[in-house]
C-alpha cells in the first residue's frame, strides 16, 4: 500500500482528536503476506488502514489495539500458529494463537496514539495568558474561558469561548478534566460556577486559601454541591513545596507542575491526599515563612525510643516530619543529639 495512504489517515484522524494506534509488522516467520516494516493506522472500531497481513491476524490486532487506546501502552505481539482461543503472556510479548492455514509467524508492534490531554483555563489574567503559551508545550490543547476574550490575545489556545457563564460553557465544552480558574478578581465567581458545571476531575483556583474558602463559602450558599466545592484546590500549584513562584509565568509553571502530576496520577475522582496537601499549604504558615527542610526543627526522640537506629522509628519519624508545617526561623532548629549510629 502506498505509504501516504496511512500517513494522511494518521494525520486527519489527528486533527480530529481520534484516538488510533499505529501497527508495525517486525518480523515474520514465512509464510505470510506481510513483510517486515508493513504498517496500518487501525481504529478502535477495527478499520485497519495500511497493510499488516491477511484476515487472520485481524482480530487479534484489533483486541490489542483496543487494550492500547484504553490504557495508554504500547504492546508487543506475536499471532503464531495454535488454537485461536490461546492467548498468554511471553516476557514482554503477547501471544496469540491463528488458526489460519498459511502456518506463518508475525510479531508487531501496537503503539497507540491518543488525542491531546484537554486543560480548560477561565480567567483573562496574566497567569491565565501565560498558562495557555505553557500548557500546549507538554502535550495539552487548551480551553481559554473569559468574559469577551478575543481568539487573537490567545494565540496557543485551541479554542476560545468569551462567554463564562455556566451554562453556556458546559454545553460549548461538555465534561471536562483539568481545569484551573485565574481569573484573579474579575468575575471569580462566575468563573468557579462555569468550571464545576464541567464536572472536571480537578479544579484549582489561583487565589490566595482565605480568598478560597470565603468564595466556597458563597458557591455553597448559592447552592453548589458542597462536596464538589470543598475539592476545588486553593491555593493553587506547588506553593507548599517551597518553590515560592512571584510572577504570572513562575505562578503558571507551578500550577501546571499541579496539573501534569495530577495527570500522571491516572485517578478517577480524587488524587492522593498527598498531592492535594502539597497544593494547599497550611493556613498557619505564610508564603514568607516557609524554610527548605533541613532548616525545620527537629522532631525530638521519645523517651521509650529503644533506639534510633530502628528502621521503623526512623520511617515513623521521617514521614511525621515530612507532613509537619515548615515554620521559620533557622534559629529555633534543635541541637544535634547524639546518636548510636556514629551520625
Amino acid at each position: 500500500m502506498n505509504p501516504q495512504a496511512w500517513l494522511d489517515t494518521a494525520h486527519a484522524l489527528h486533527q480530529r482528536q481520534q484516538p488510533f494506534a499505529m501497527v508495525t509488522v517486525l518480523r515474520v516467520t514465512p509464510p505470510t503476506s506481510a513483510k517486515p516494516g508493513d504498517k496500518a493506522v487501525v481504529t478502535a472500531d477495527g478499520q485497519i488502514h495500511g497493510w499488516i497481513g491477511g484476515g487472520c491476524a485481524q482480530p487479534a490486532v484489533v483486541k490489542t489495539v483496543r487494550a492500547a487506546l484504553a490504557d495508554g501502552q504500547a504492546r508487543s505481539i506475536r499471532i503464531s500458529p495454535a488454537d485461536e482461543s490461546r492467548e498468554q503472556q511471553l516476557s514482554d510479548v503477547l501471544e496469540f494463537g491463528m488458526a489460519c492455514h498459511s502456518g506463518g509467524t508475525l510479531e508487531l508492534f501496537v503503539d497507540p496514539v491518543l488525542p491531546l490531554a484537554c486543560l480548560t483555563v477561565l480567567g483573562d489574567s496574566p497567569v491565565a495568558r501565560a498558562l495557555c503559551d505553557l500548557a500546549p508545550r507538554v502535550g495539552f490543547a487548551v480551553n481559554l474561558v473569559a468574559q469577551g476574550a478575543q481568539a487573537a490575545d490567545f494565540a496557543a489556545a485551541s479554542r476560545v469561548l468569551a462567554n463564562d457563564e455556566a451554562s453556556e460553557v458546559a454545553q460549548q465544552l461538555g465534561a471536562q478534566t483539568w481545569v484551573v480558574v485565574a481569573t484573579q478578581g474579575r468575575r471569580d465567581m462566575q468563573a468557579l460556577k462555569a468550571a464545576l458545571a464541567l464536572q472536571p476531575r480537578r479544579t484549582w483556583f489561583v487565589a490566595s486559601a482565605r480568598k478560597g474558602a470565603v468564595l466556597k463559602d458563597s458557591l455553597v450558599a448559592a447552592g453548589e454541591d458542597a462536596a464538589r466545592v470543598e475539592a476545588i484546590v486553593a491555593p493553587a500549584g506547588l506553593a507548599g513545596m517551597g518553590i515560592g513562584p512571584q510572577t504570572p509565568e513562575e505562578i503558571a509553571l507551578s500550577v501546571l507542575a499541579a496539573v501534569v502530576a495530577a495527570k500522571r496520577a491516572d485517578v478517577n475522582d480524587a488524587l492522593p491526599r498527598a498531592l492535594h496537601d502539597m497544593a494547599s499549604p497550611a493556613p498557619s504558615a505564610p508564603a514568607a515563612a516557609l524554610t527548605p527542610a533541613a532548616t525545620r526543627p527537629a522532631t525530638p526522640a521519645t523517651a521509650s525510643a529503644p533506639s534510633c537506629c530502628g528502621s521503623a522509628k526512623k520511617a515513623a519519624a521521617t514521614a511525621a516530619l515530612a507532613a509537619a508545617p515548615q515554620v521559620a526561623p533557622a534559629a529555633a532548629v534543635a541541637a544535634p543529639k547524639s546518636s548510636c549510629c556514629g551520625g
